[in-house]
């Protein structure tokens, strides 16, 4: 990869990455998580779970990416050529990347959607009973409409693909990123200031263990591999746009501490405001379409202004993952093809944007089409969240622990030995033993729940 494939900064690195990391999983699927196994119990042992083993694993991608200087399908071969079979990782990260998005967008295209719901008072509308909210969810997804919205949110994805690494991606970040923590912060207060907003702080930050079963701890590792953005051959990619001189441990913590910061704060945002309005916290993934439209609604003409806020600060999100994974994408087309990088870009956002419109589909007027019993949305959702990514993760770190050369590892993780030396030895350990067997439950759980 040339110069001019890699971000101009450290800080523009992990911008990036964050921007990468953060998404609906931190503020629509953790706060859902979290309320669903007993609060403060699973967020303790979410946020174990995310710097023991998940940002072990987003340093394995980042060691690989880096030393091999390709995208996931090379990558692999480049590091043992002598083991050309180990690109069928990489290519099974590209495919896991493809899924992804396609099913992202449909999310998207609902988040997308939601603002022009909540700014032209159709939400607000609605009043405070939940059987209208939730059956205005039903009738909206299950539509043609957030189809527009869909290809309207992939445009602009593809738009800033387009600029480049540093111009297109790192620029987006640098500003994206503040104006996401500022949106979420400006929720936080509000939540926090209605009546009876203790409840939900302490909810989230008081932990009853007795409350935590072992379908939550599983819940929780899981969480913390599909929040990190681990398992999809993006942080390869990004890794190999990291300058060499970074240090790959700090880079890594930086962006696991405000990845999981955001979280955080997505509780506060959210659990505060369902305690004081009388909701279940355990909502499940309706919780941010049925039950917050209802919350906001409880806070006459402010809660217009809230719930657009709300979701812009949620399309923001999805808008920094969705990027990472048009660029994976993108990165690997045109690397293995040679085609050019507006090219490329536009293949991948035509394809993904067809699969994500029949995604959508699946979920109304092609419900009848199913796959194991499942419609096309819940199957590639089973597959997303259950079998791709921790397989390929599980994969990545066997290959960085028990096949790439040990000395190579030493080499990229420290710099050619001059930082990081003393947290070698741990990530090494995590690497080998402790990230594969955690991985292998998480998905025999999966398979047999």
């Amino acid at each position: 990869m040339t110069q001019q494939k890699s971000f101009s900064s450290n800080l523009g690195a992990i911008m990036a990455a964050v921007g990468s990391a953060v998404g609906l999983g931190n503020i629509w699927r953790f706060p859902y998580t979290c309320g669903k196994y007993g609060g403060g119990a699973f967020l303790i042992v979410y946020i174990c779970f995310v710097f023991l083993i998940g940002s072990v694993l987003m340093m394995s991608e980042f060691v690989i990416g880096r030393r091999a200087q390709h995208t996931p399908i090379k990558a692999f071969p480049a590091l043992r050529p002598d083991r050309k079979g180990w690109g069928l990782v990489g290519l099974l990260g590209i495919v896991t990347s493809f899924f992804i998005l396609s099913q992202y967008l449909v999310l998207s295209g609902w988040t997308t959607g939601y603002i022009w719901e909540s700014l032209s008072g159709s939400l607000a509308a609605l009043g405070t009973s939940a059987a209208p909210i939730s059956n205005y969810f039903s009738q909206f997804s299950t539509g043609t409409k957030p189809i527009l919205f869909l290809v309207i949110f992939a445009l602009l994805g593809l738009f800033i693909v387009l600029g480049g690494v540093q111009k297109g991606i790192e620029n987006v970040s640098k500003v994206l990123m503040p104006v996401l923590v500022v949106l979420i912060l400006v929720l936080c207060v509000r939540s926090l200031t209605l009546p009876g907003a203790v409840k939900g702080v302490e909810y989230l930050f008081s932990p009853d263990f007795s409350k935590l079963t072992g379908e939550g701890i599983l819940a929780a590792l899981g969480q913390a591999l599909f929040s990190l953005s681990v398992g999809m051959g993006i942080m390869l990619v990004y890794g190999s746009y990291i300058p060499v001189n970074d240090n790959i441990f700090k880079t890594a913590m930086w962006i696991t501490v405000c990845d999981t910061l955001i979280a955080i704060l997505a509780g506060v945002a959210i659990f505060p405001a369902v305690f004081s309005c009388g909701f279940d916290p355990a909502g499940g993934p309706g919780l941010v379409f049925c039950v917050l439209p209802n919350v906001f609604n409880t806070m006459g003409g402010a809660g217009q202004v809230f719930s657009t806020i709300f979701f812009i600060l949620l399309m923001v999100a999805a808008l920094t993952s969705a990027i990472s994974l048009l660029e994976a994408l993108t990165a690997t087309l045109c690397e293995h093809t040679g085609t050019r990088r507006g090219i490329g870009a536009g293949i991948v956002f035509l394809l993904t944007t067809l699969l994500g419109v029949v995604f959508s589909l699946s979920v109304g007027p092609l419900s009848h089409i199913k796959l194991a019993g499942y419609t096309l949305f819940d199957f590639v959702d089973r597959l997303n969240s259950i079998y791709l990514p921790p397989l390929c993760a599980l994969l990545t770190v066997i290959f960085l622990g028990w096949v790439m050369p040990e000395t190579e590892v030493l080499d990229e993780f420290t710099n050619h030995g001059t930082v990081g030396r003393r947290f070698y030895g741990v990530f090494r350990f995590v690497a080998r033993y402790v990230a594969p067997v955690a991985l292998i439950v998480v998905m025999v759980s999966g398979i047999l729940s």
